[in-house]
């Protein structure tokens, strides 16, 4: 749990980075290159994260969708010419804020 901890702690740290750039709103989103590199990064971030912990981890917080989170991520890495903007932005604005309090949860428990 230890090694998991660590990782809980990089995803939170990649939220606080989406959130920083988020904050700008779409418009800003979808004209800038940069904040869209940024923002893909920090996404690749949290799913290498969450493959990286264990299984009986992801098992105890199953609330947490996890799968979904590390498929997303390969499609980053593997699939990256199948990118939406359009759901990287729906991810960032409606996904993250519930995953960043469930994080939250877990660590301050």
């Amino acid at each position: 749990m230890r090694n998991d901890i660590e990782r809980l702690k990089d995803i939170q740290t990649a939220i606080a980075k989406i959130e920083k750039y988020a904050q700008r709103g779409k418009e800003e989103f979808f004209d800038n290159e940069l904040i869209q590199g940024w923002m893909l990064l920090q996404l690749q971030t949290i799913g290498e994260a969450a493959r990286a912990m264990d299984e009986a981890t992801r098992q105890n917080y199953s609330a947490i969708q996890w799968r979904d989170i590390i498929d997303f991520r390969n499609l980053l890495v593997h699939e990256y010419f199948r990118i939406d903007l359009q759901i990287v932005w729906a991810i960032v604005e409606h996904q993250i804020p519930i995953l960043k309090s469930q994080i939250n949860t877990i660590l301050t428990s």
